[in-house]
């Protein structure tokens, strides 16, 4: 006579971190499709219940994965903008650097991150989030502004042109539309041309 396997015990000390973490490594393989509560609980040794402990559902899941892009990226920019010493163009060019930087290693997370559809618990959460992505982003334009390197306006206008901008180039690699290598060897170009615009000098 068979008898069941025994569910396999707890054992880790953050079991949040190790399931967003093999949720990570499925959402880069195979895509969000993929991903499952039970799958996820097998990968990471511990009973199909255990999971619910953190995440009640799926779509808690894929807006925990989100959120834990964010912070990722919020960080990457904060490091990027801290260069007080540097022009302007120097420090959107680093700023740059990070975002598209993230979103080549980081493809299905950020197209994850930018989805419409959220749990409305955690609306404000993300809010919170993005309005932090782009603070890197305006504090600087508005520094520069303070500092006369650039004409000044609203700088939270001119932050959506920028971030609309980058966003574009990752949206484009993401699509296989545009070679990811070519686009950050051509980095520095693309940010002088969006400072400098198109009219003769």
């Amino acid at each position: 006579m068979s008898r069941s396997t025994p569910s396999r015990p707890y054992h880790h000390g953050d079991l949040r971190t190790a399931l967003l973490q093999s949720a990570d490594r499925t959402l880069r393989e195979k895509g969000a499709g993929a991903l499952s509560l039970r799958e996820l609980a097998r990968d990471t040794g511990v009973s199909h219940a255990a999971p619910g402990r953190h995440f009640k559902d799926k779509q808690a899941l894929l807006d925990a994965l989100a959120l834990d892009g964010y912070d990722r990226l919020n960080r990457a920019l904060a490091a990027a903008a801290d260069h007080p010493g540097h022009t302007f163009e120097q420090r959107m060019t680093a700023l740059a650097r990070a975002y598209l930087g993230f979103a080549v290693e980081n493809p299905e997370l950020l197209e994850l991150m930018f989805a419409r559809k959220h749990d409305p618990d955690t609306s404000a959460p993300f809010a919170e989030a993005v309005d932090q992505s782009f603070g890197s982003l305006t504090r600087t334009i508005a520094d520069a502004q303070d500092r006369g390197e650039i004409v000044q306006g609203d700088p939270e206008r001119i932050t959506m042109v920028a971030a609309a901008s980058l966003h574009g180039l990752a949206a484009l690699i993401a699509s296989c539309a545009l070679d990811a290598d070519e686009a950050l060897a051509g980095l520095d170009a693309h940010v002088h041309l969006l400072l400098h615009g198109l009219t003769p000098r």
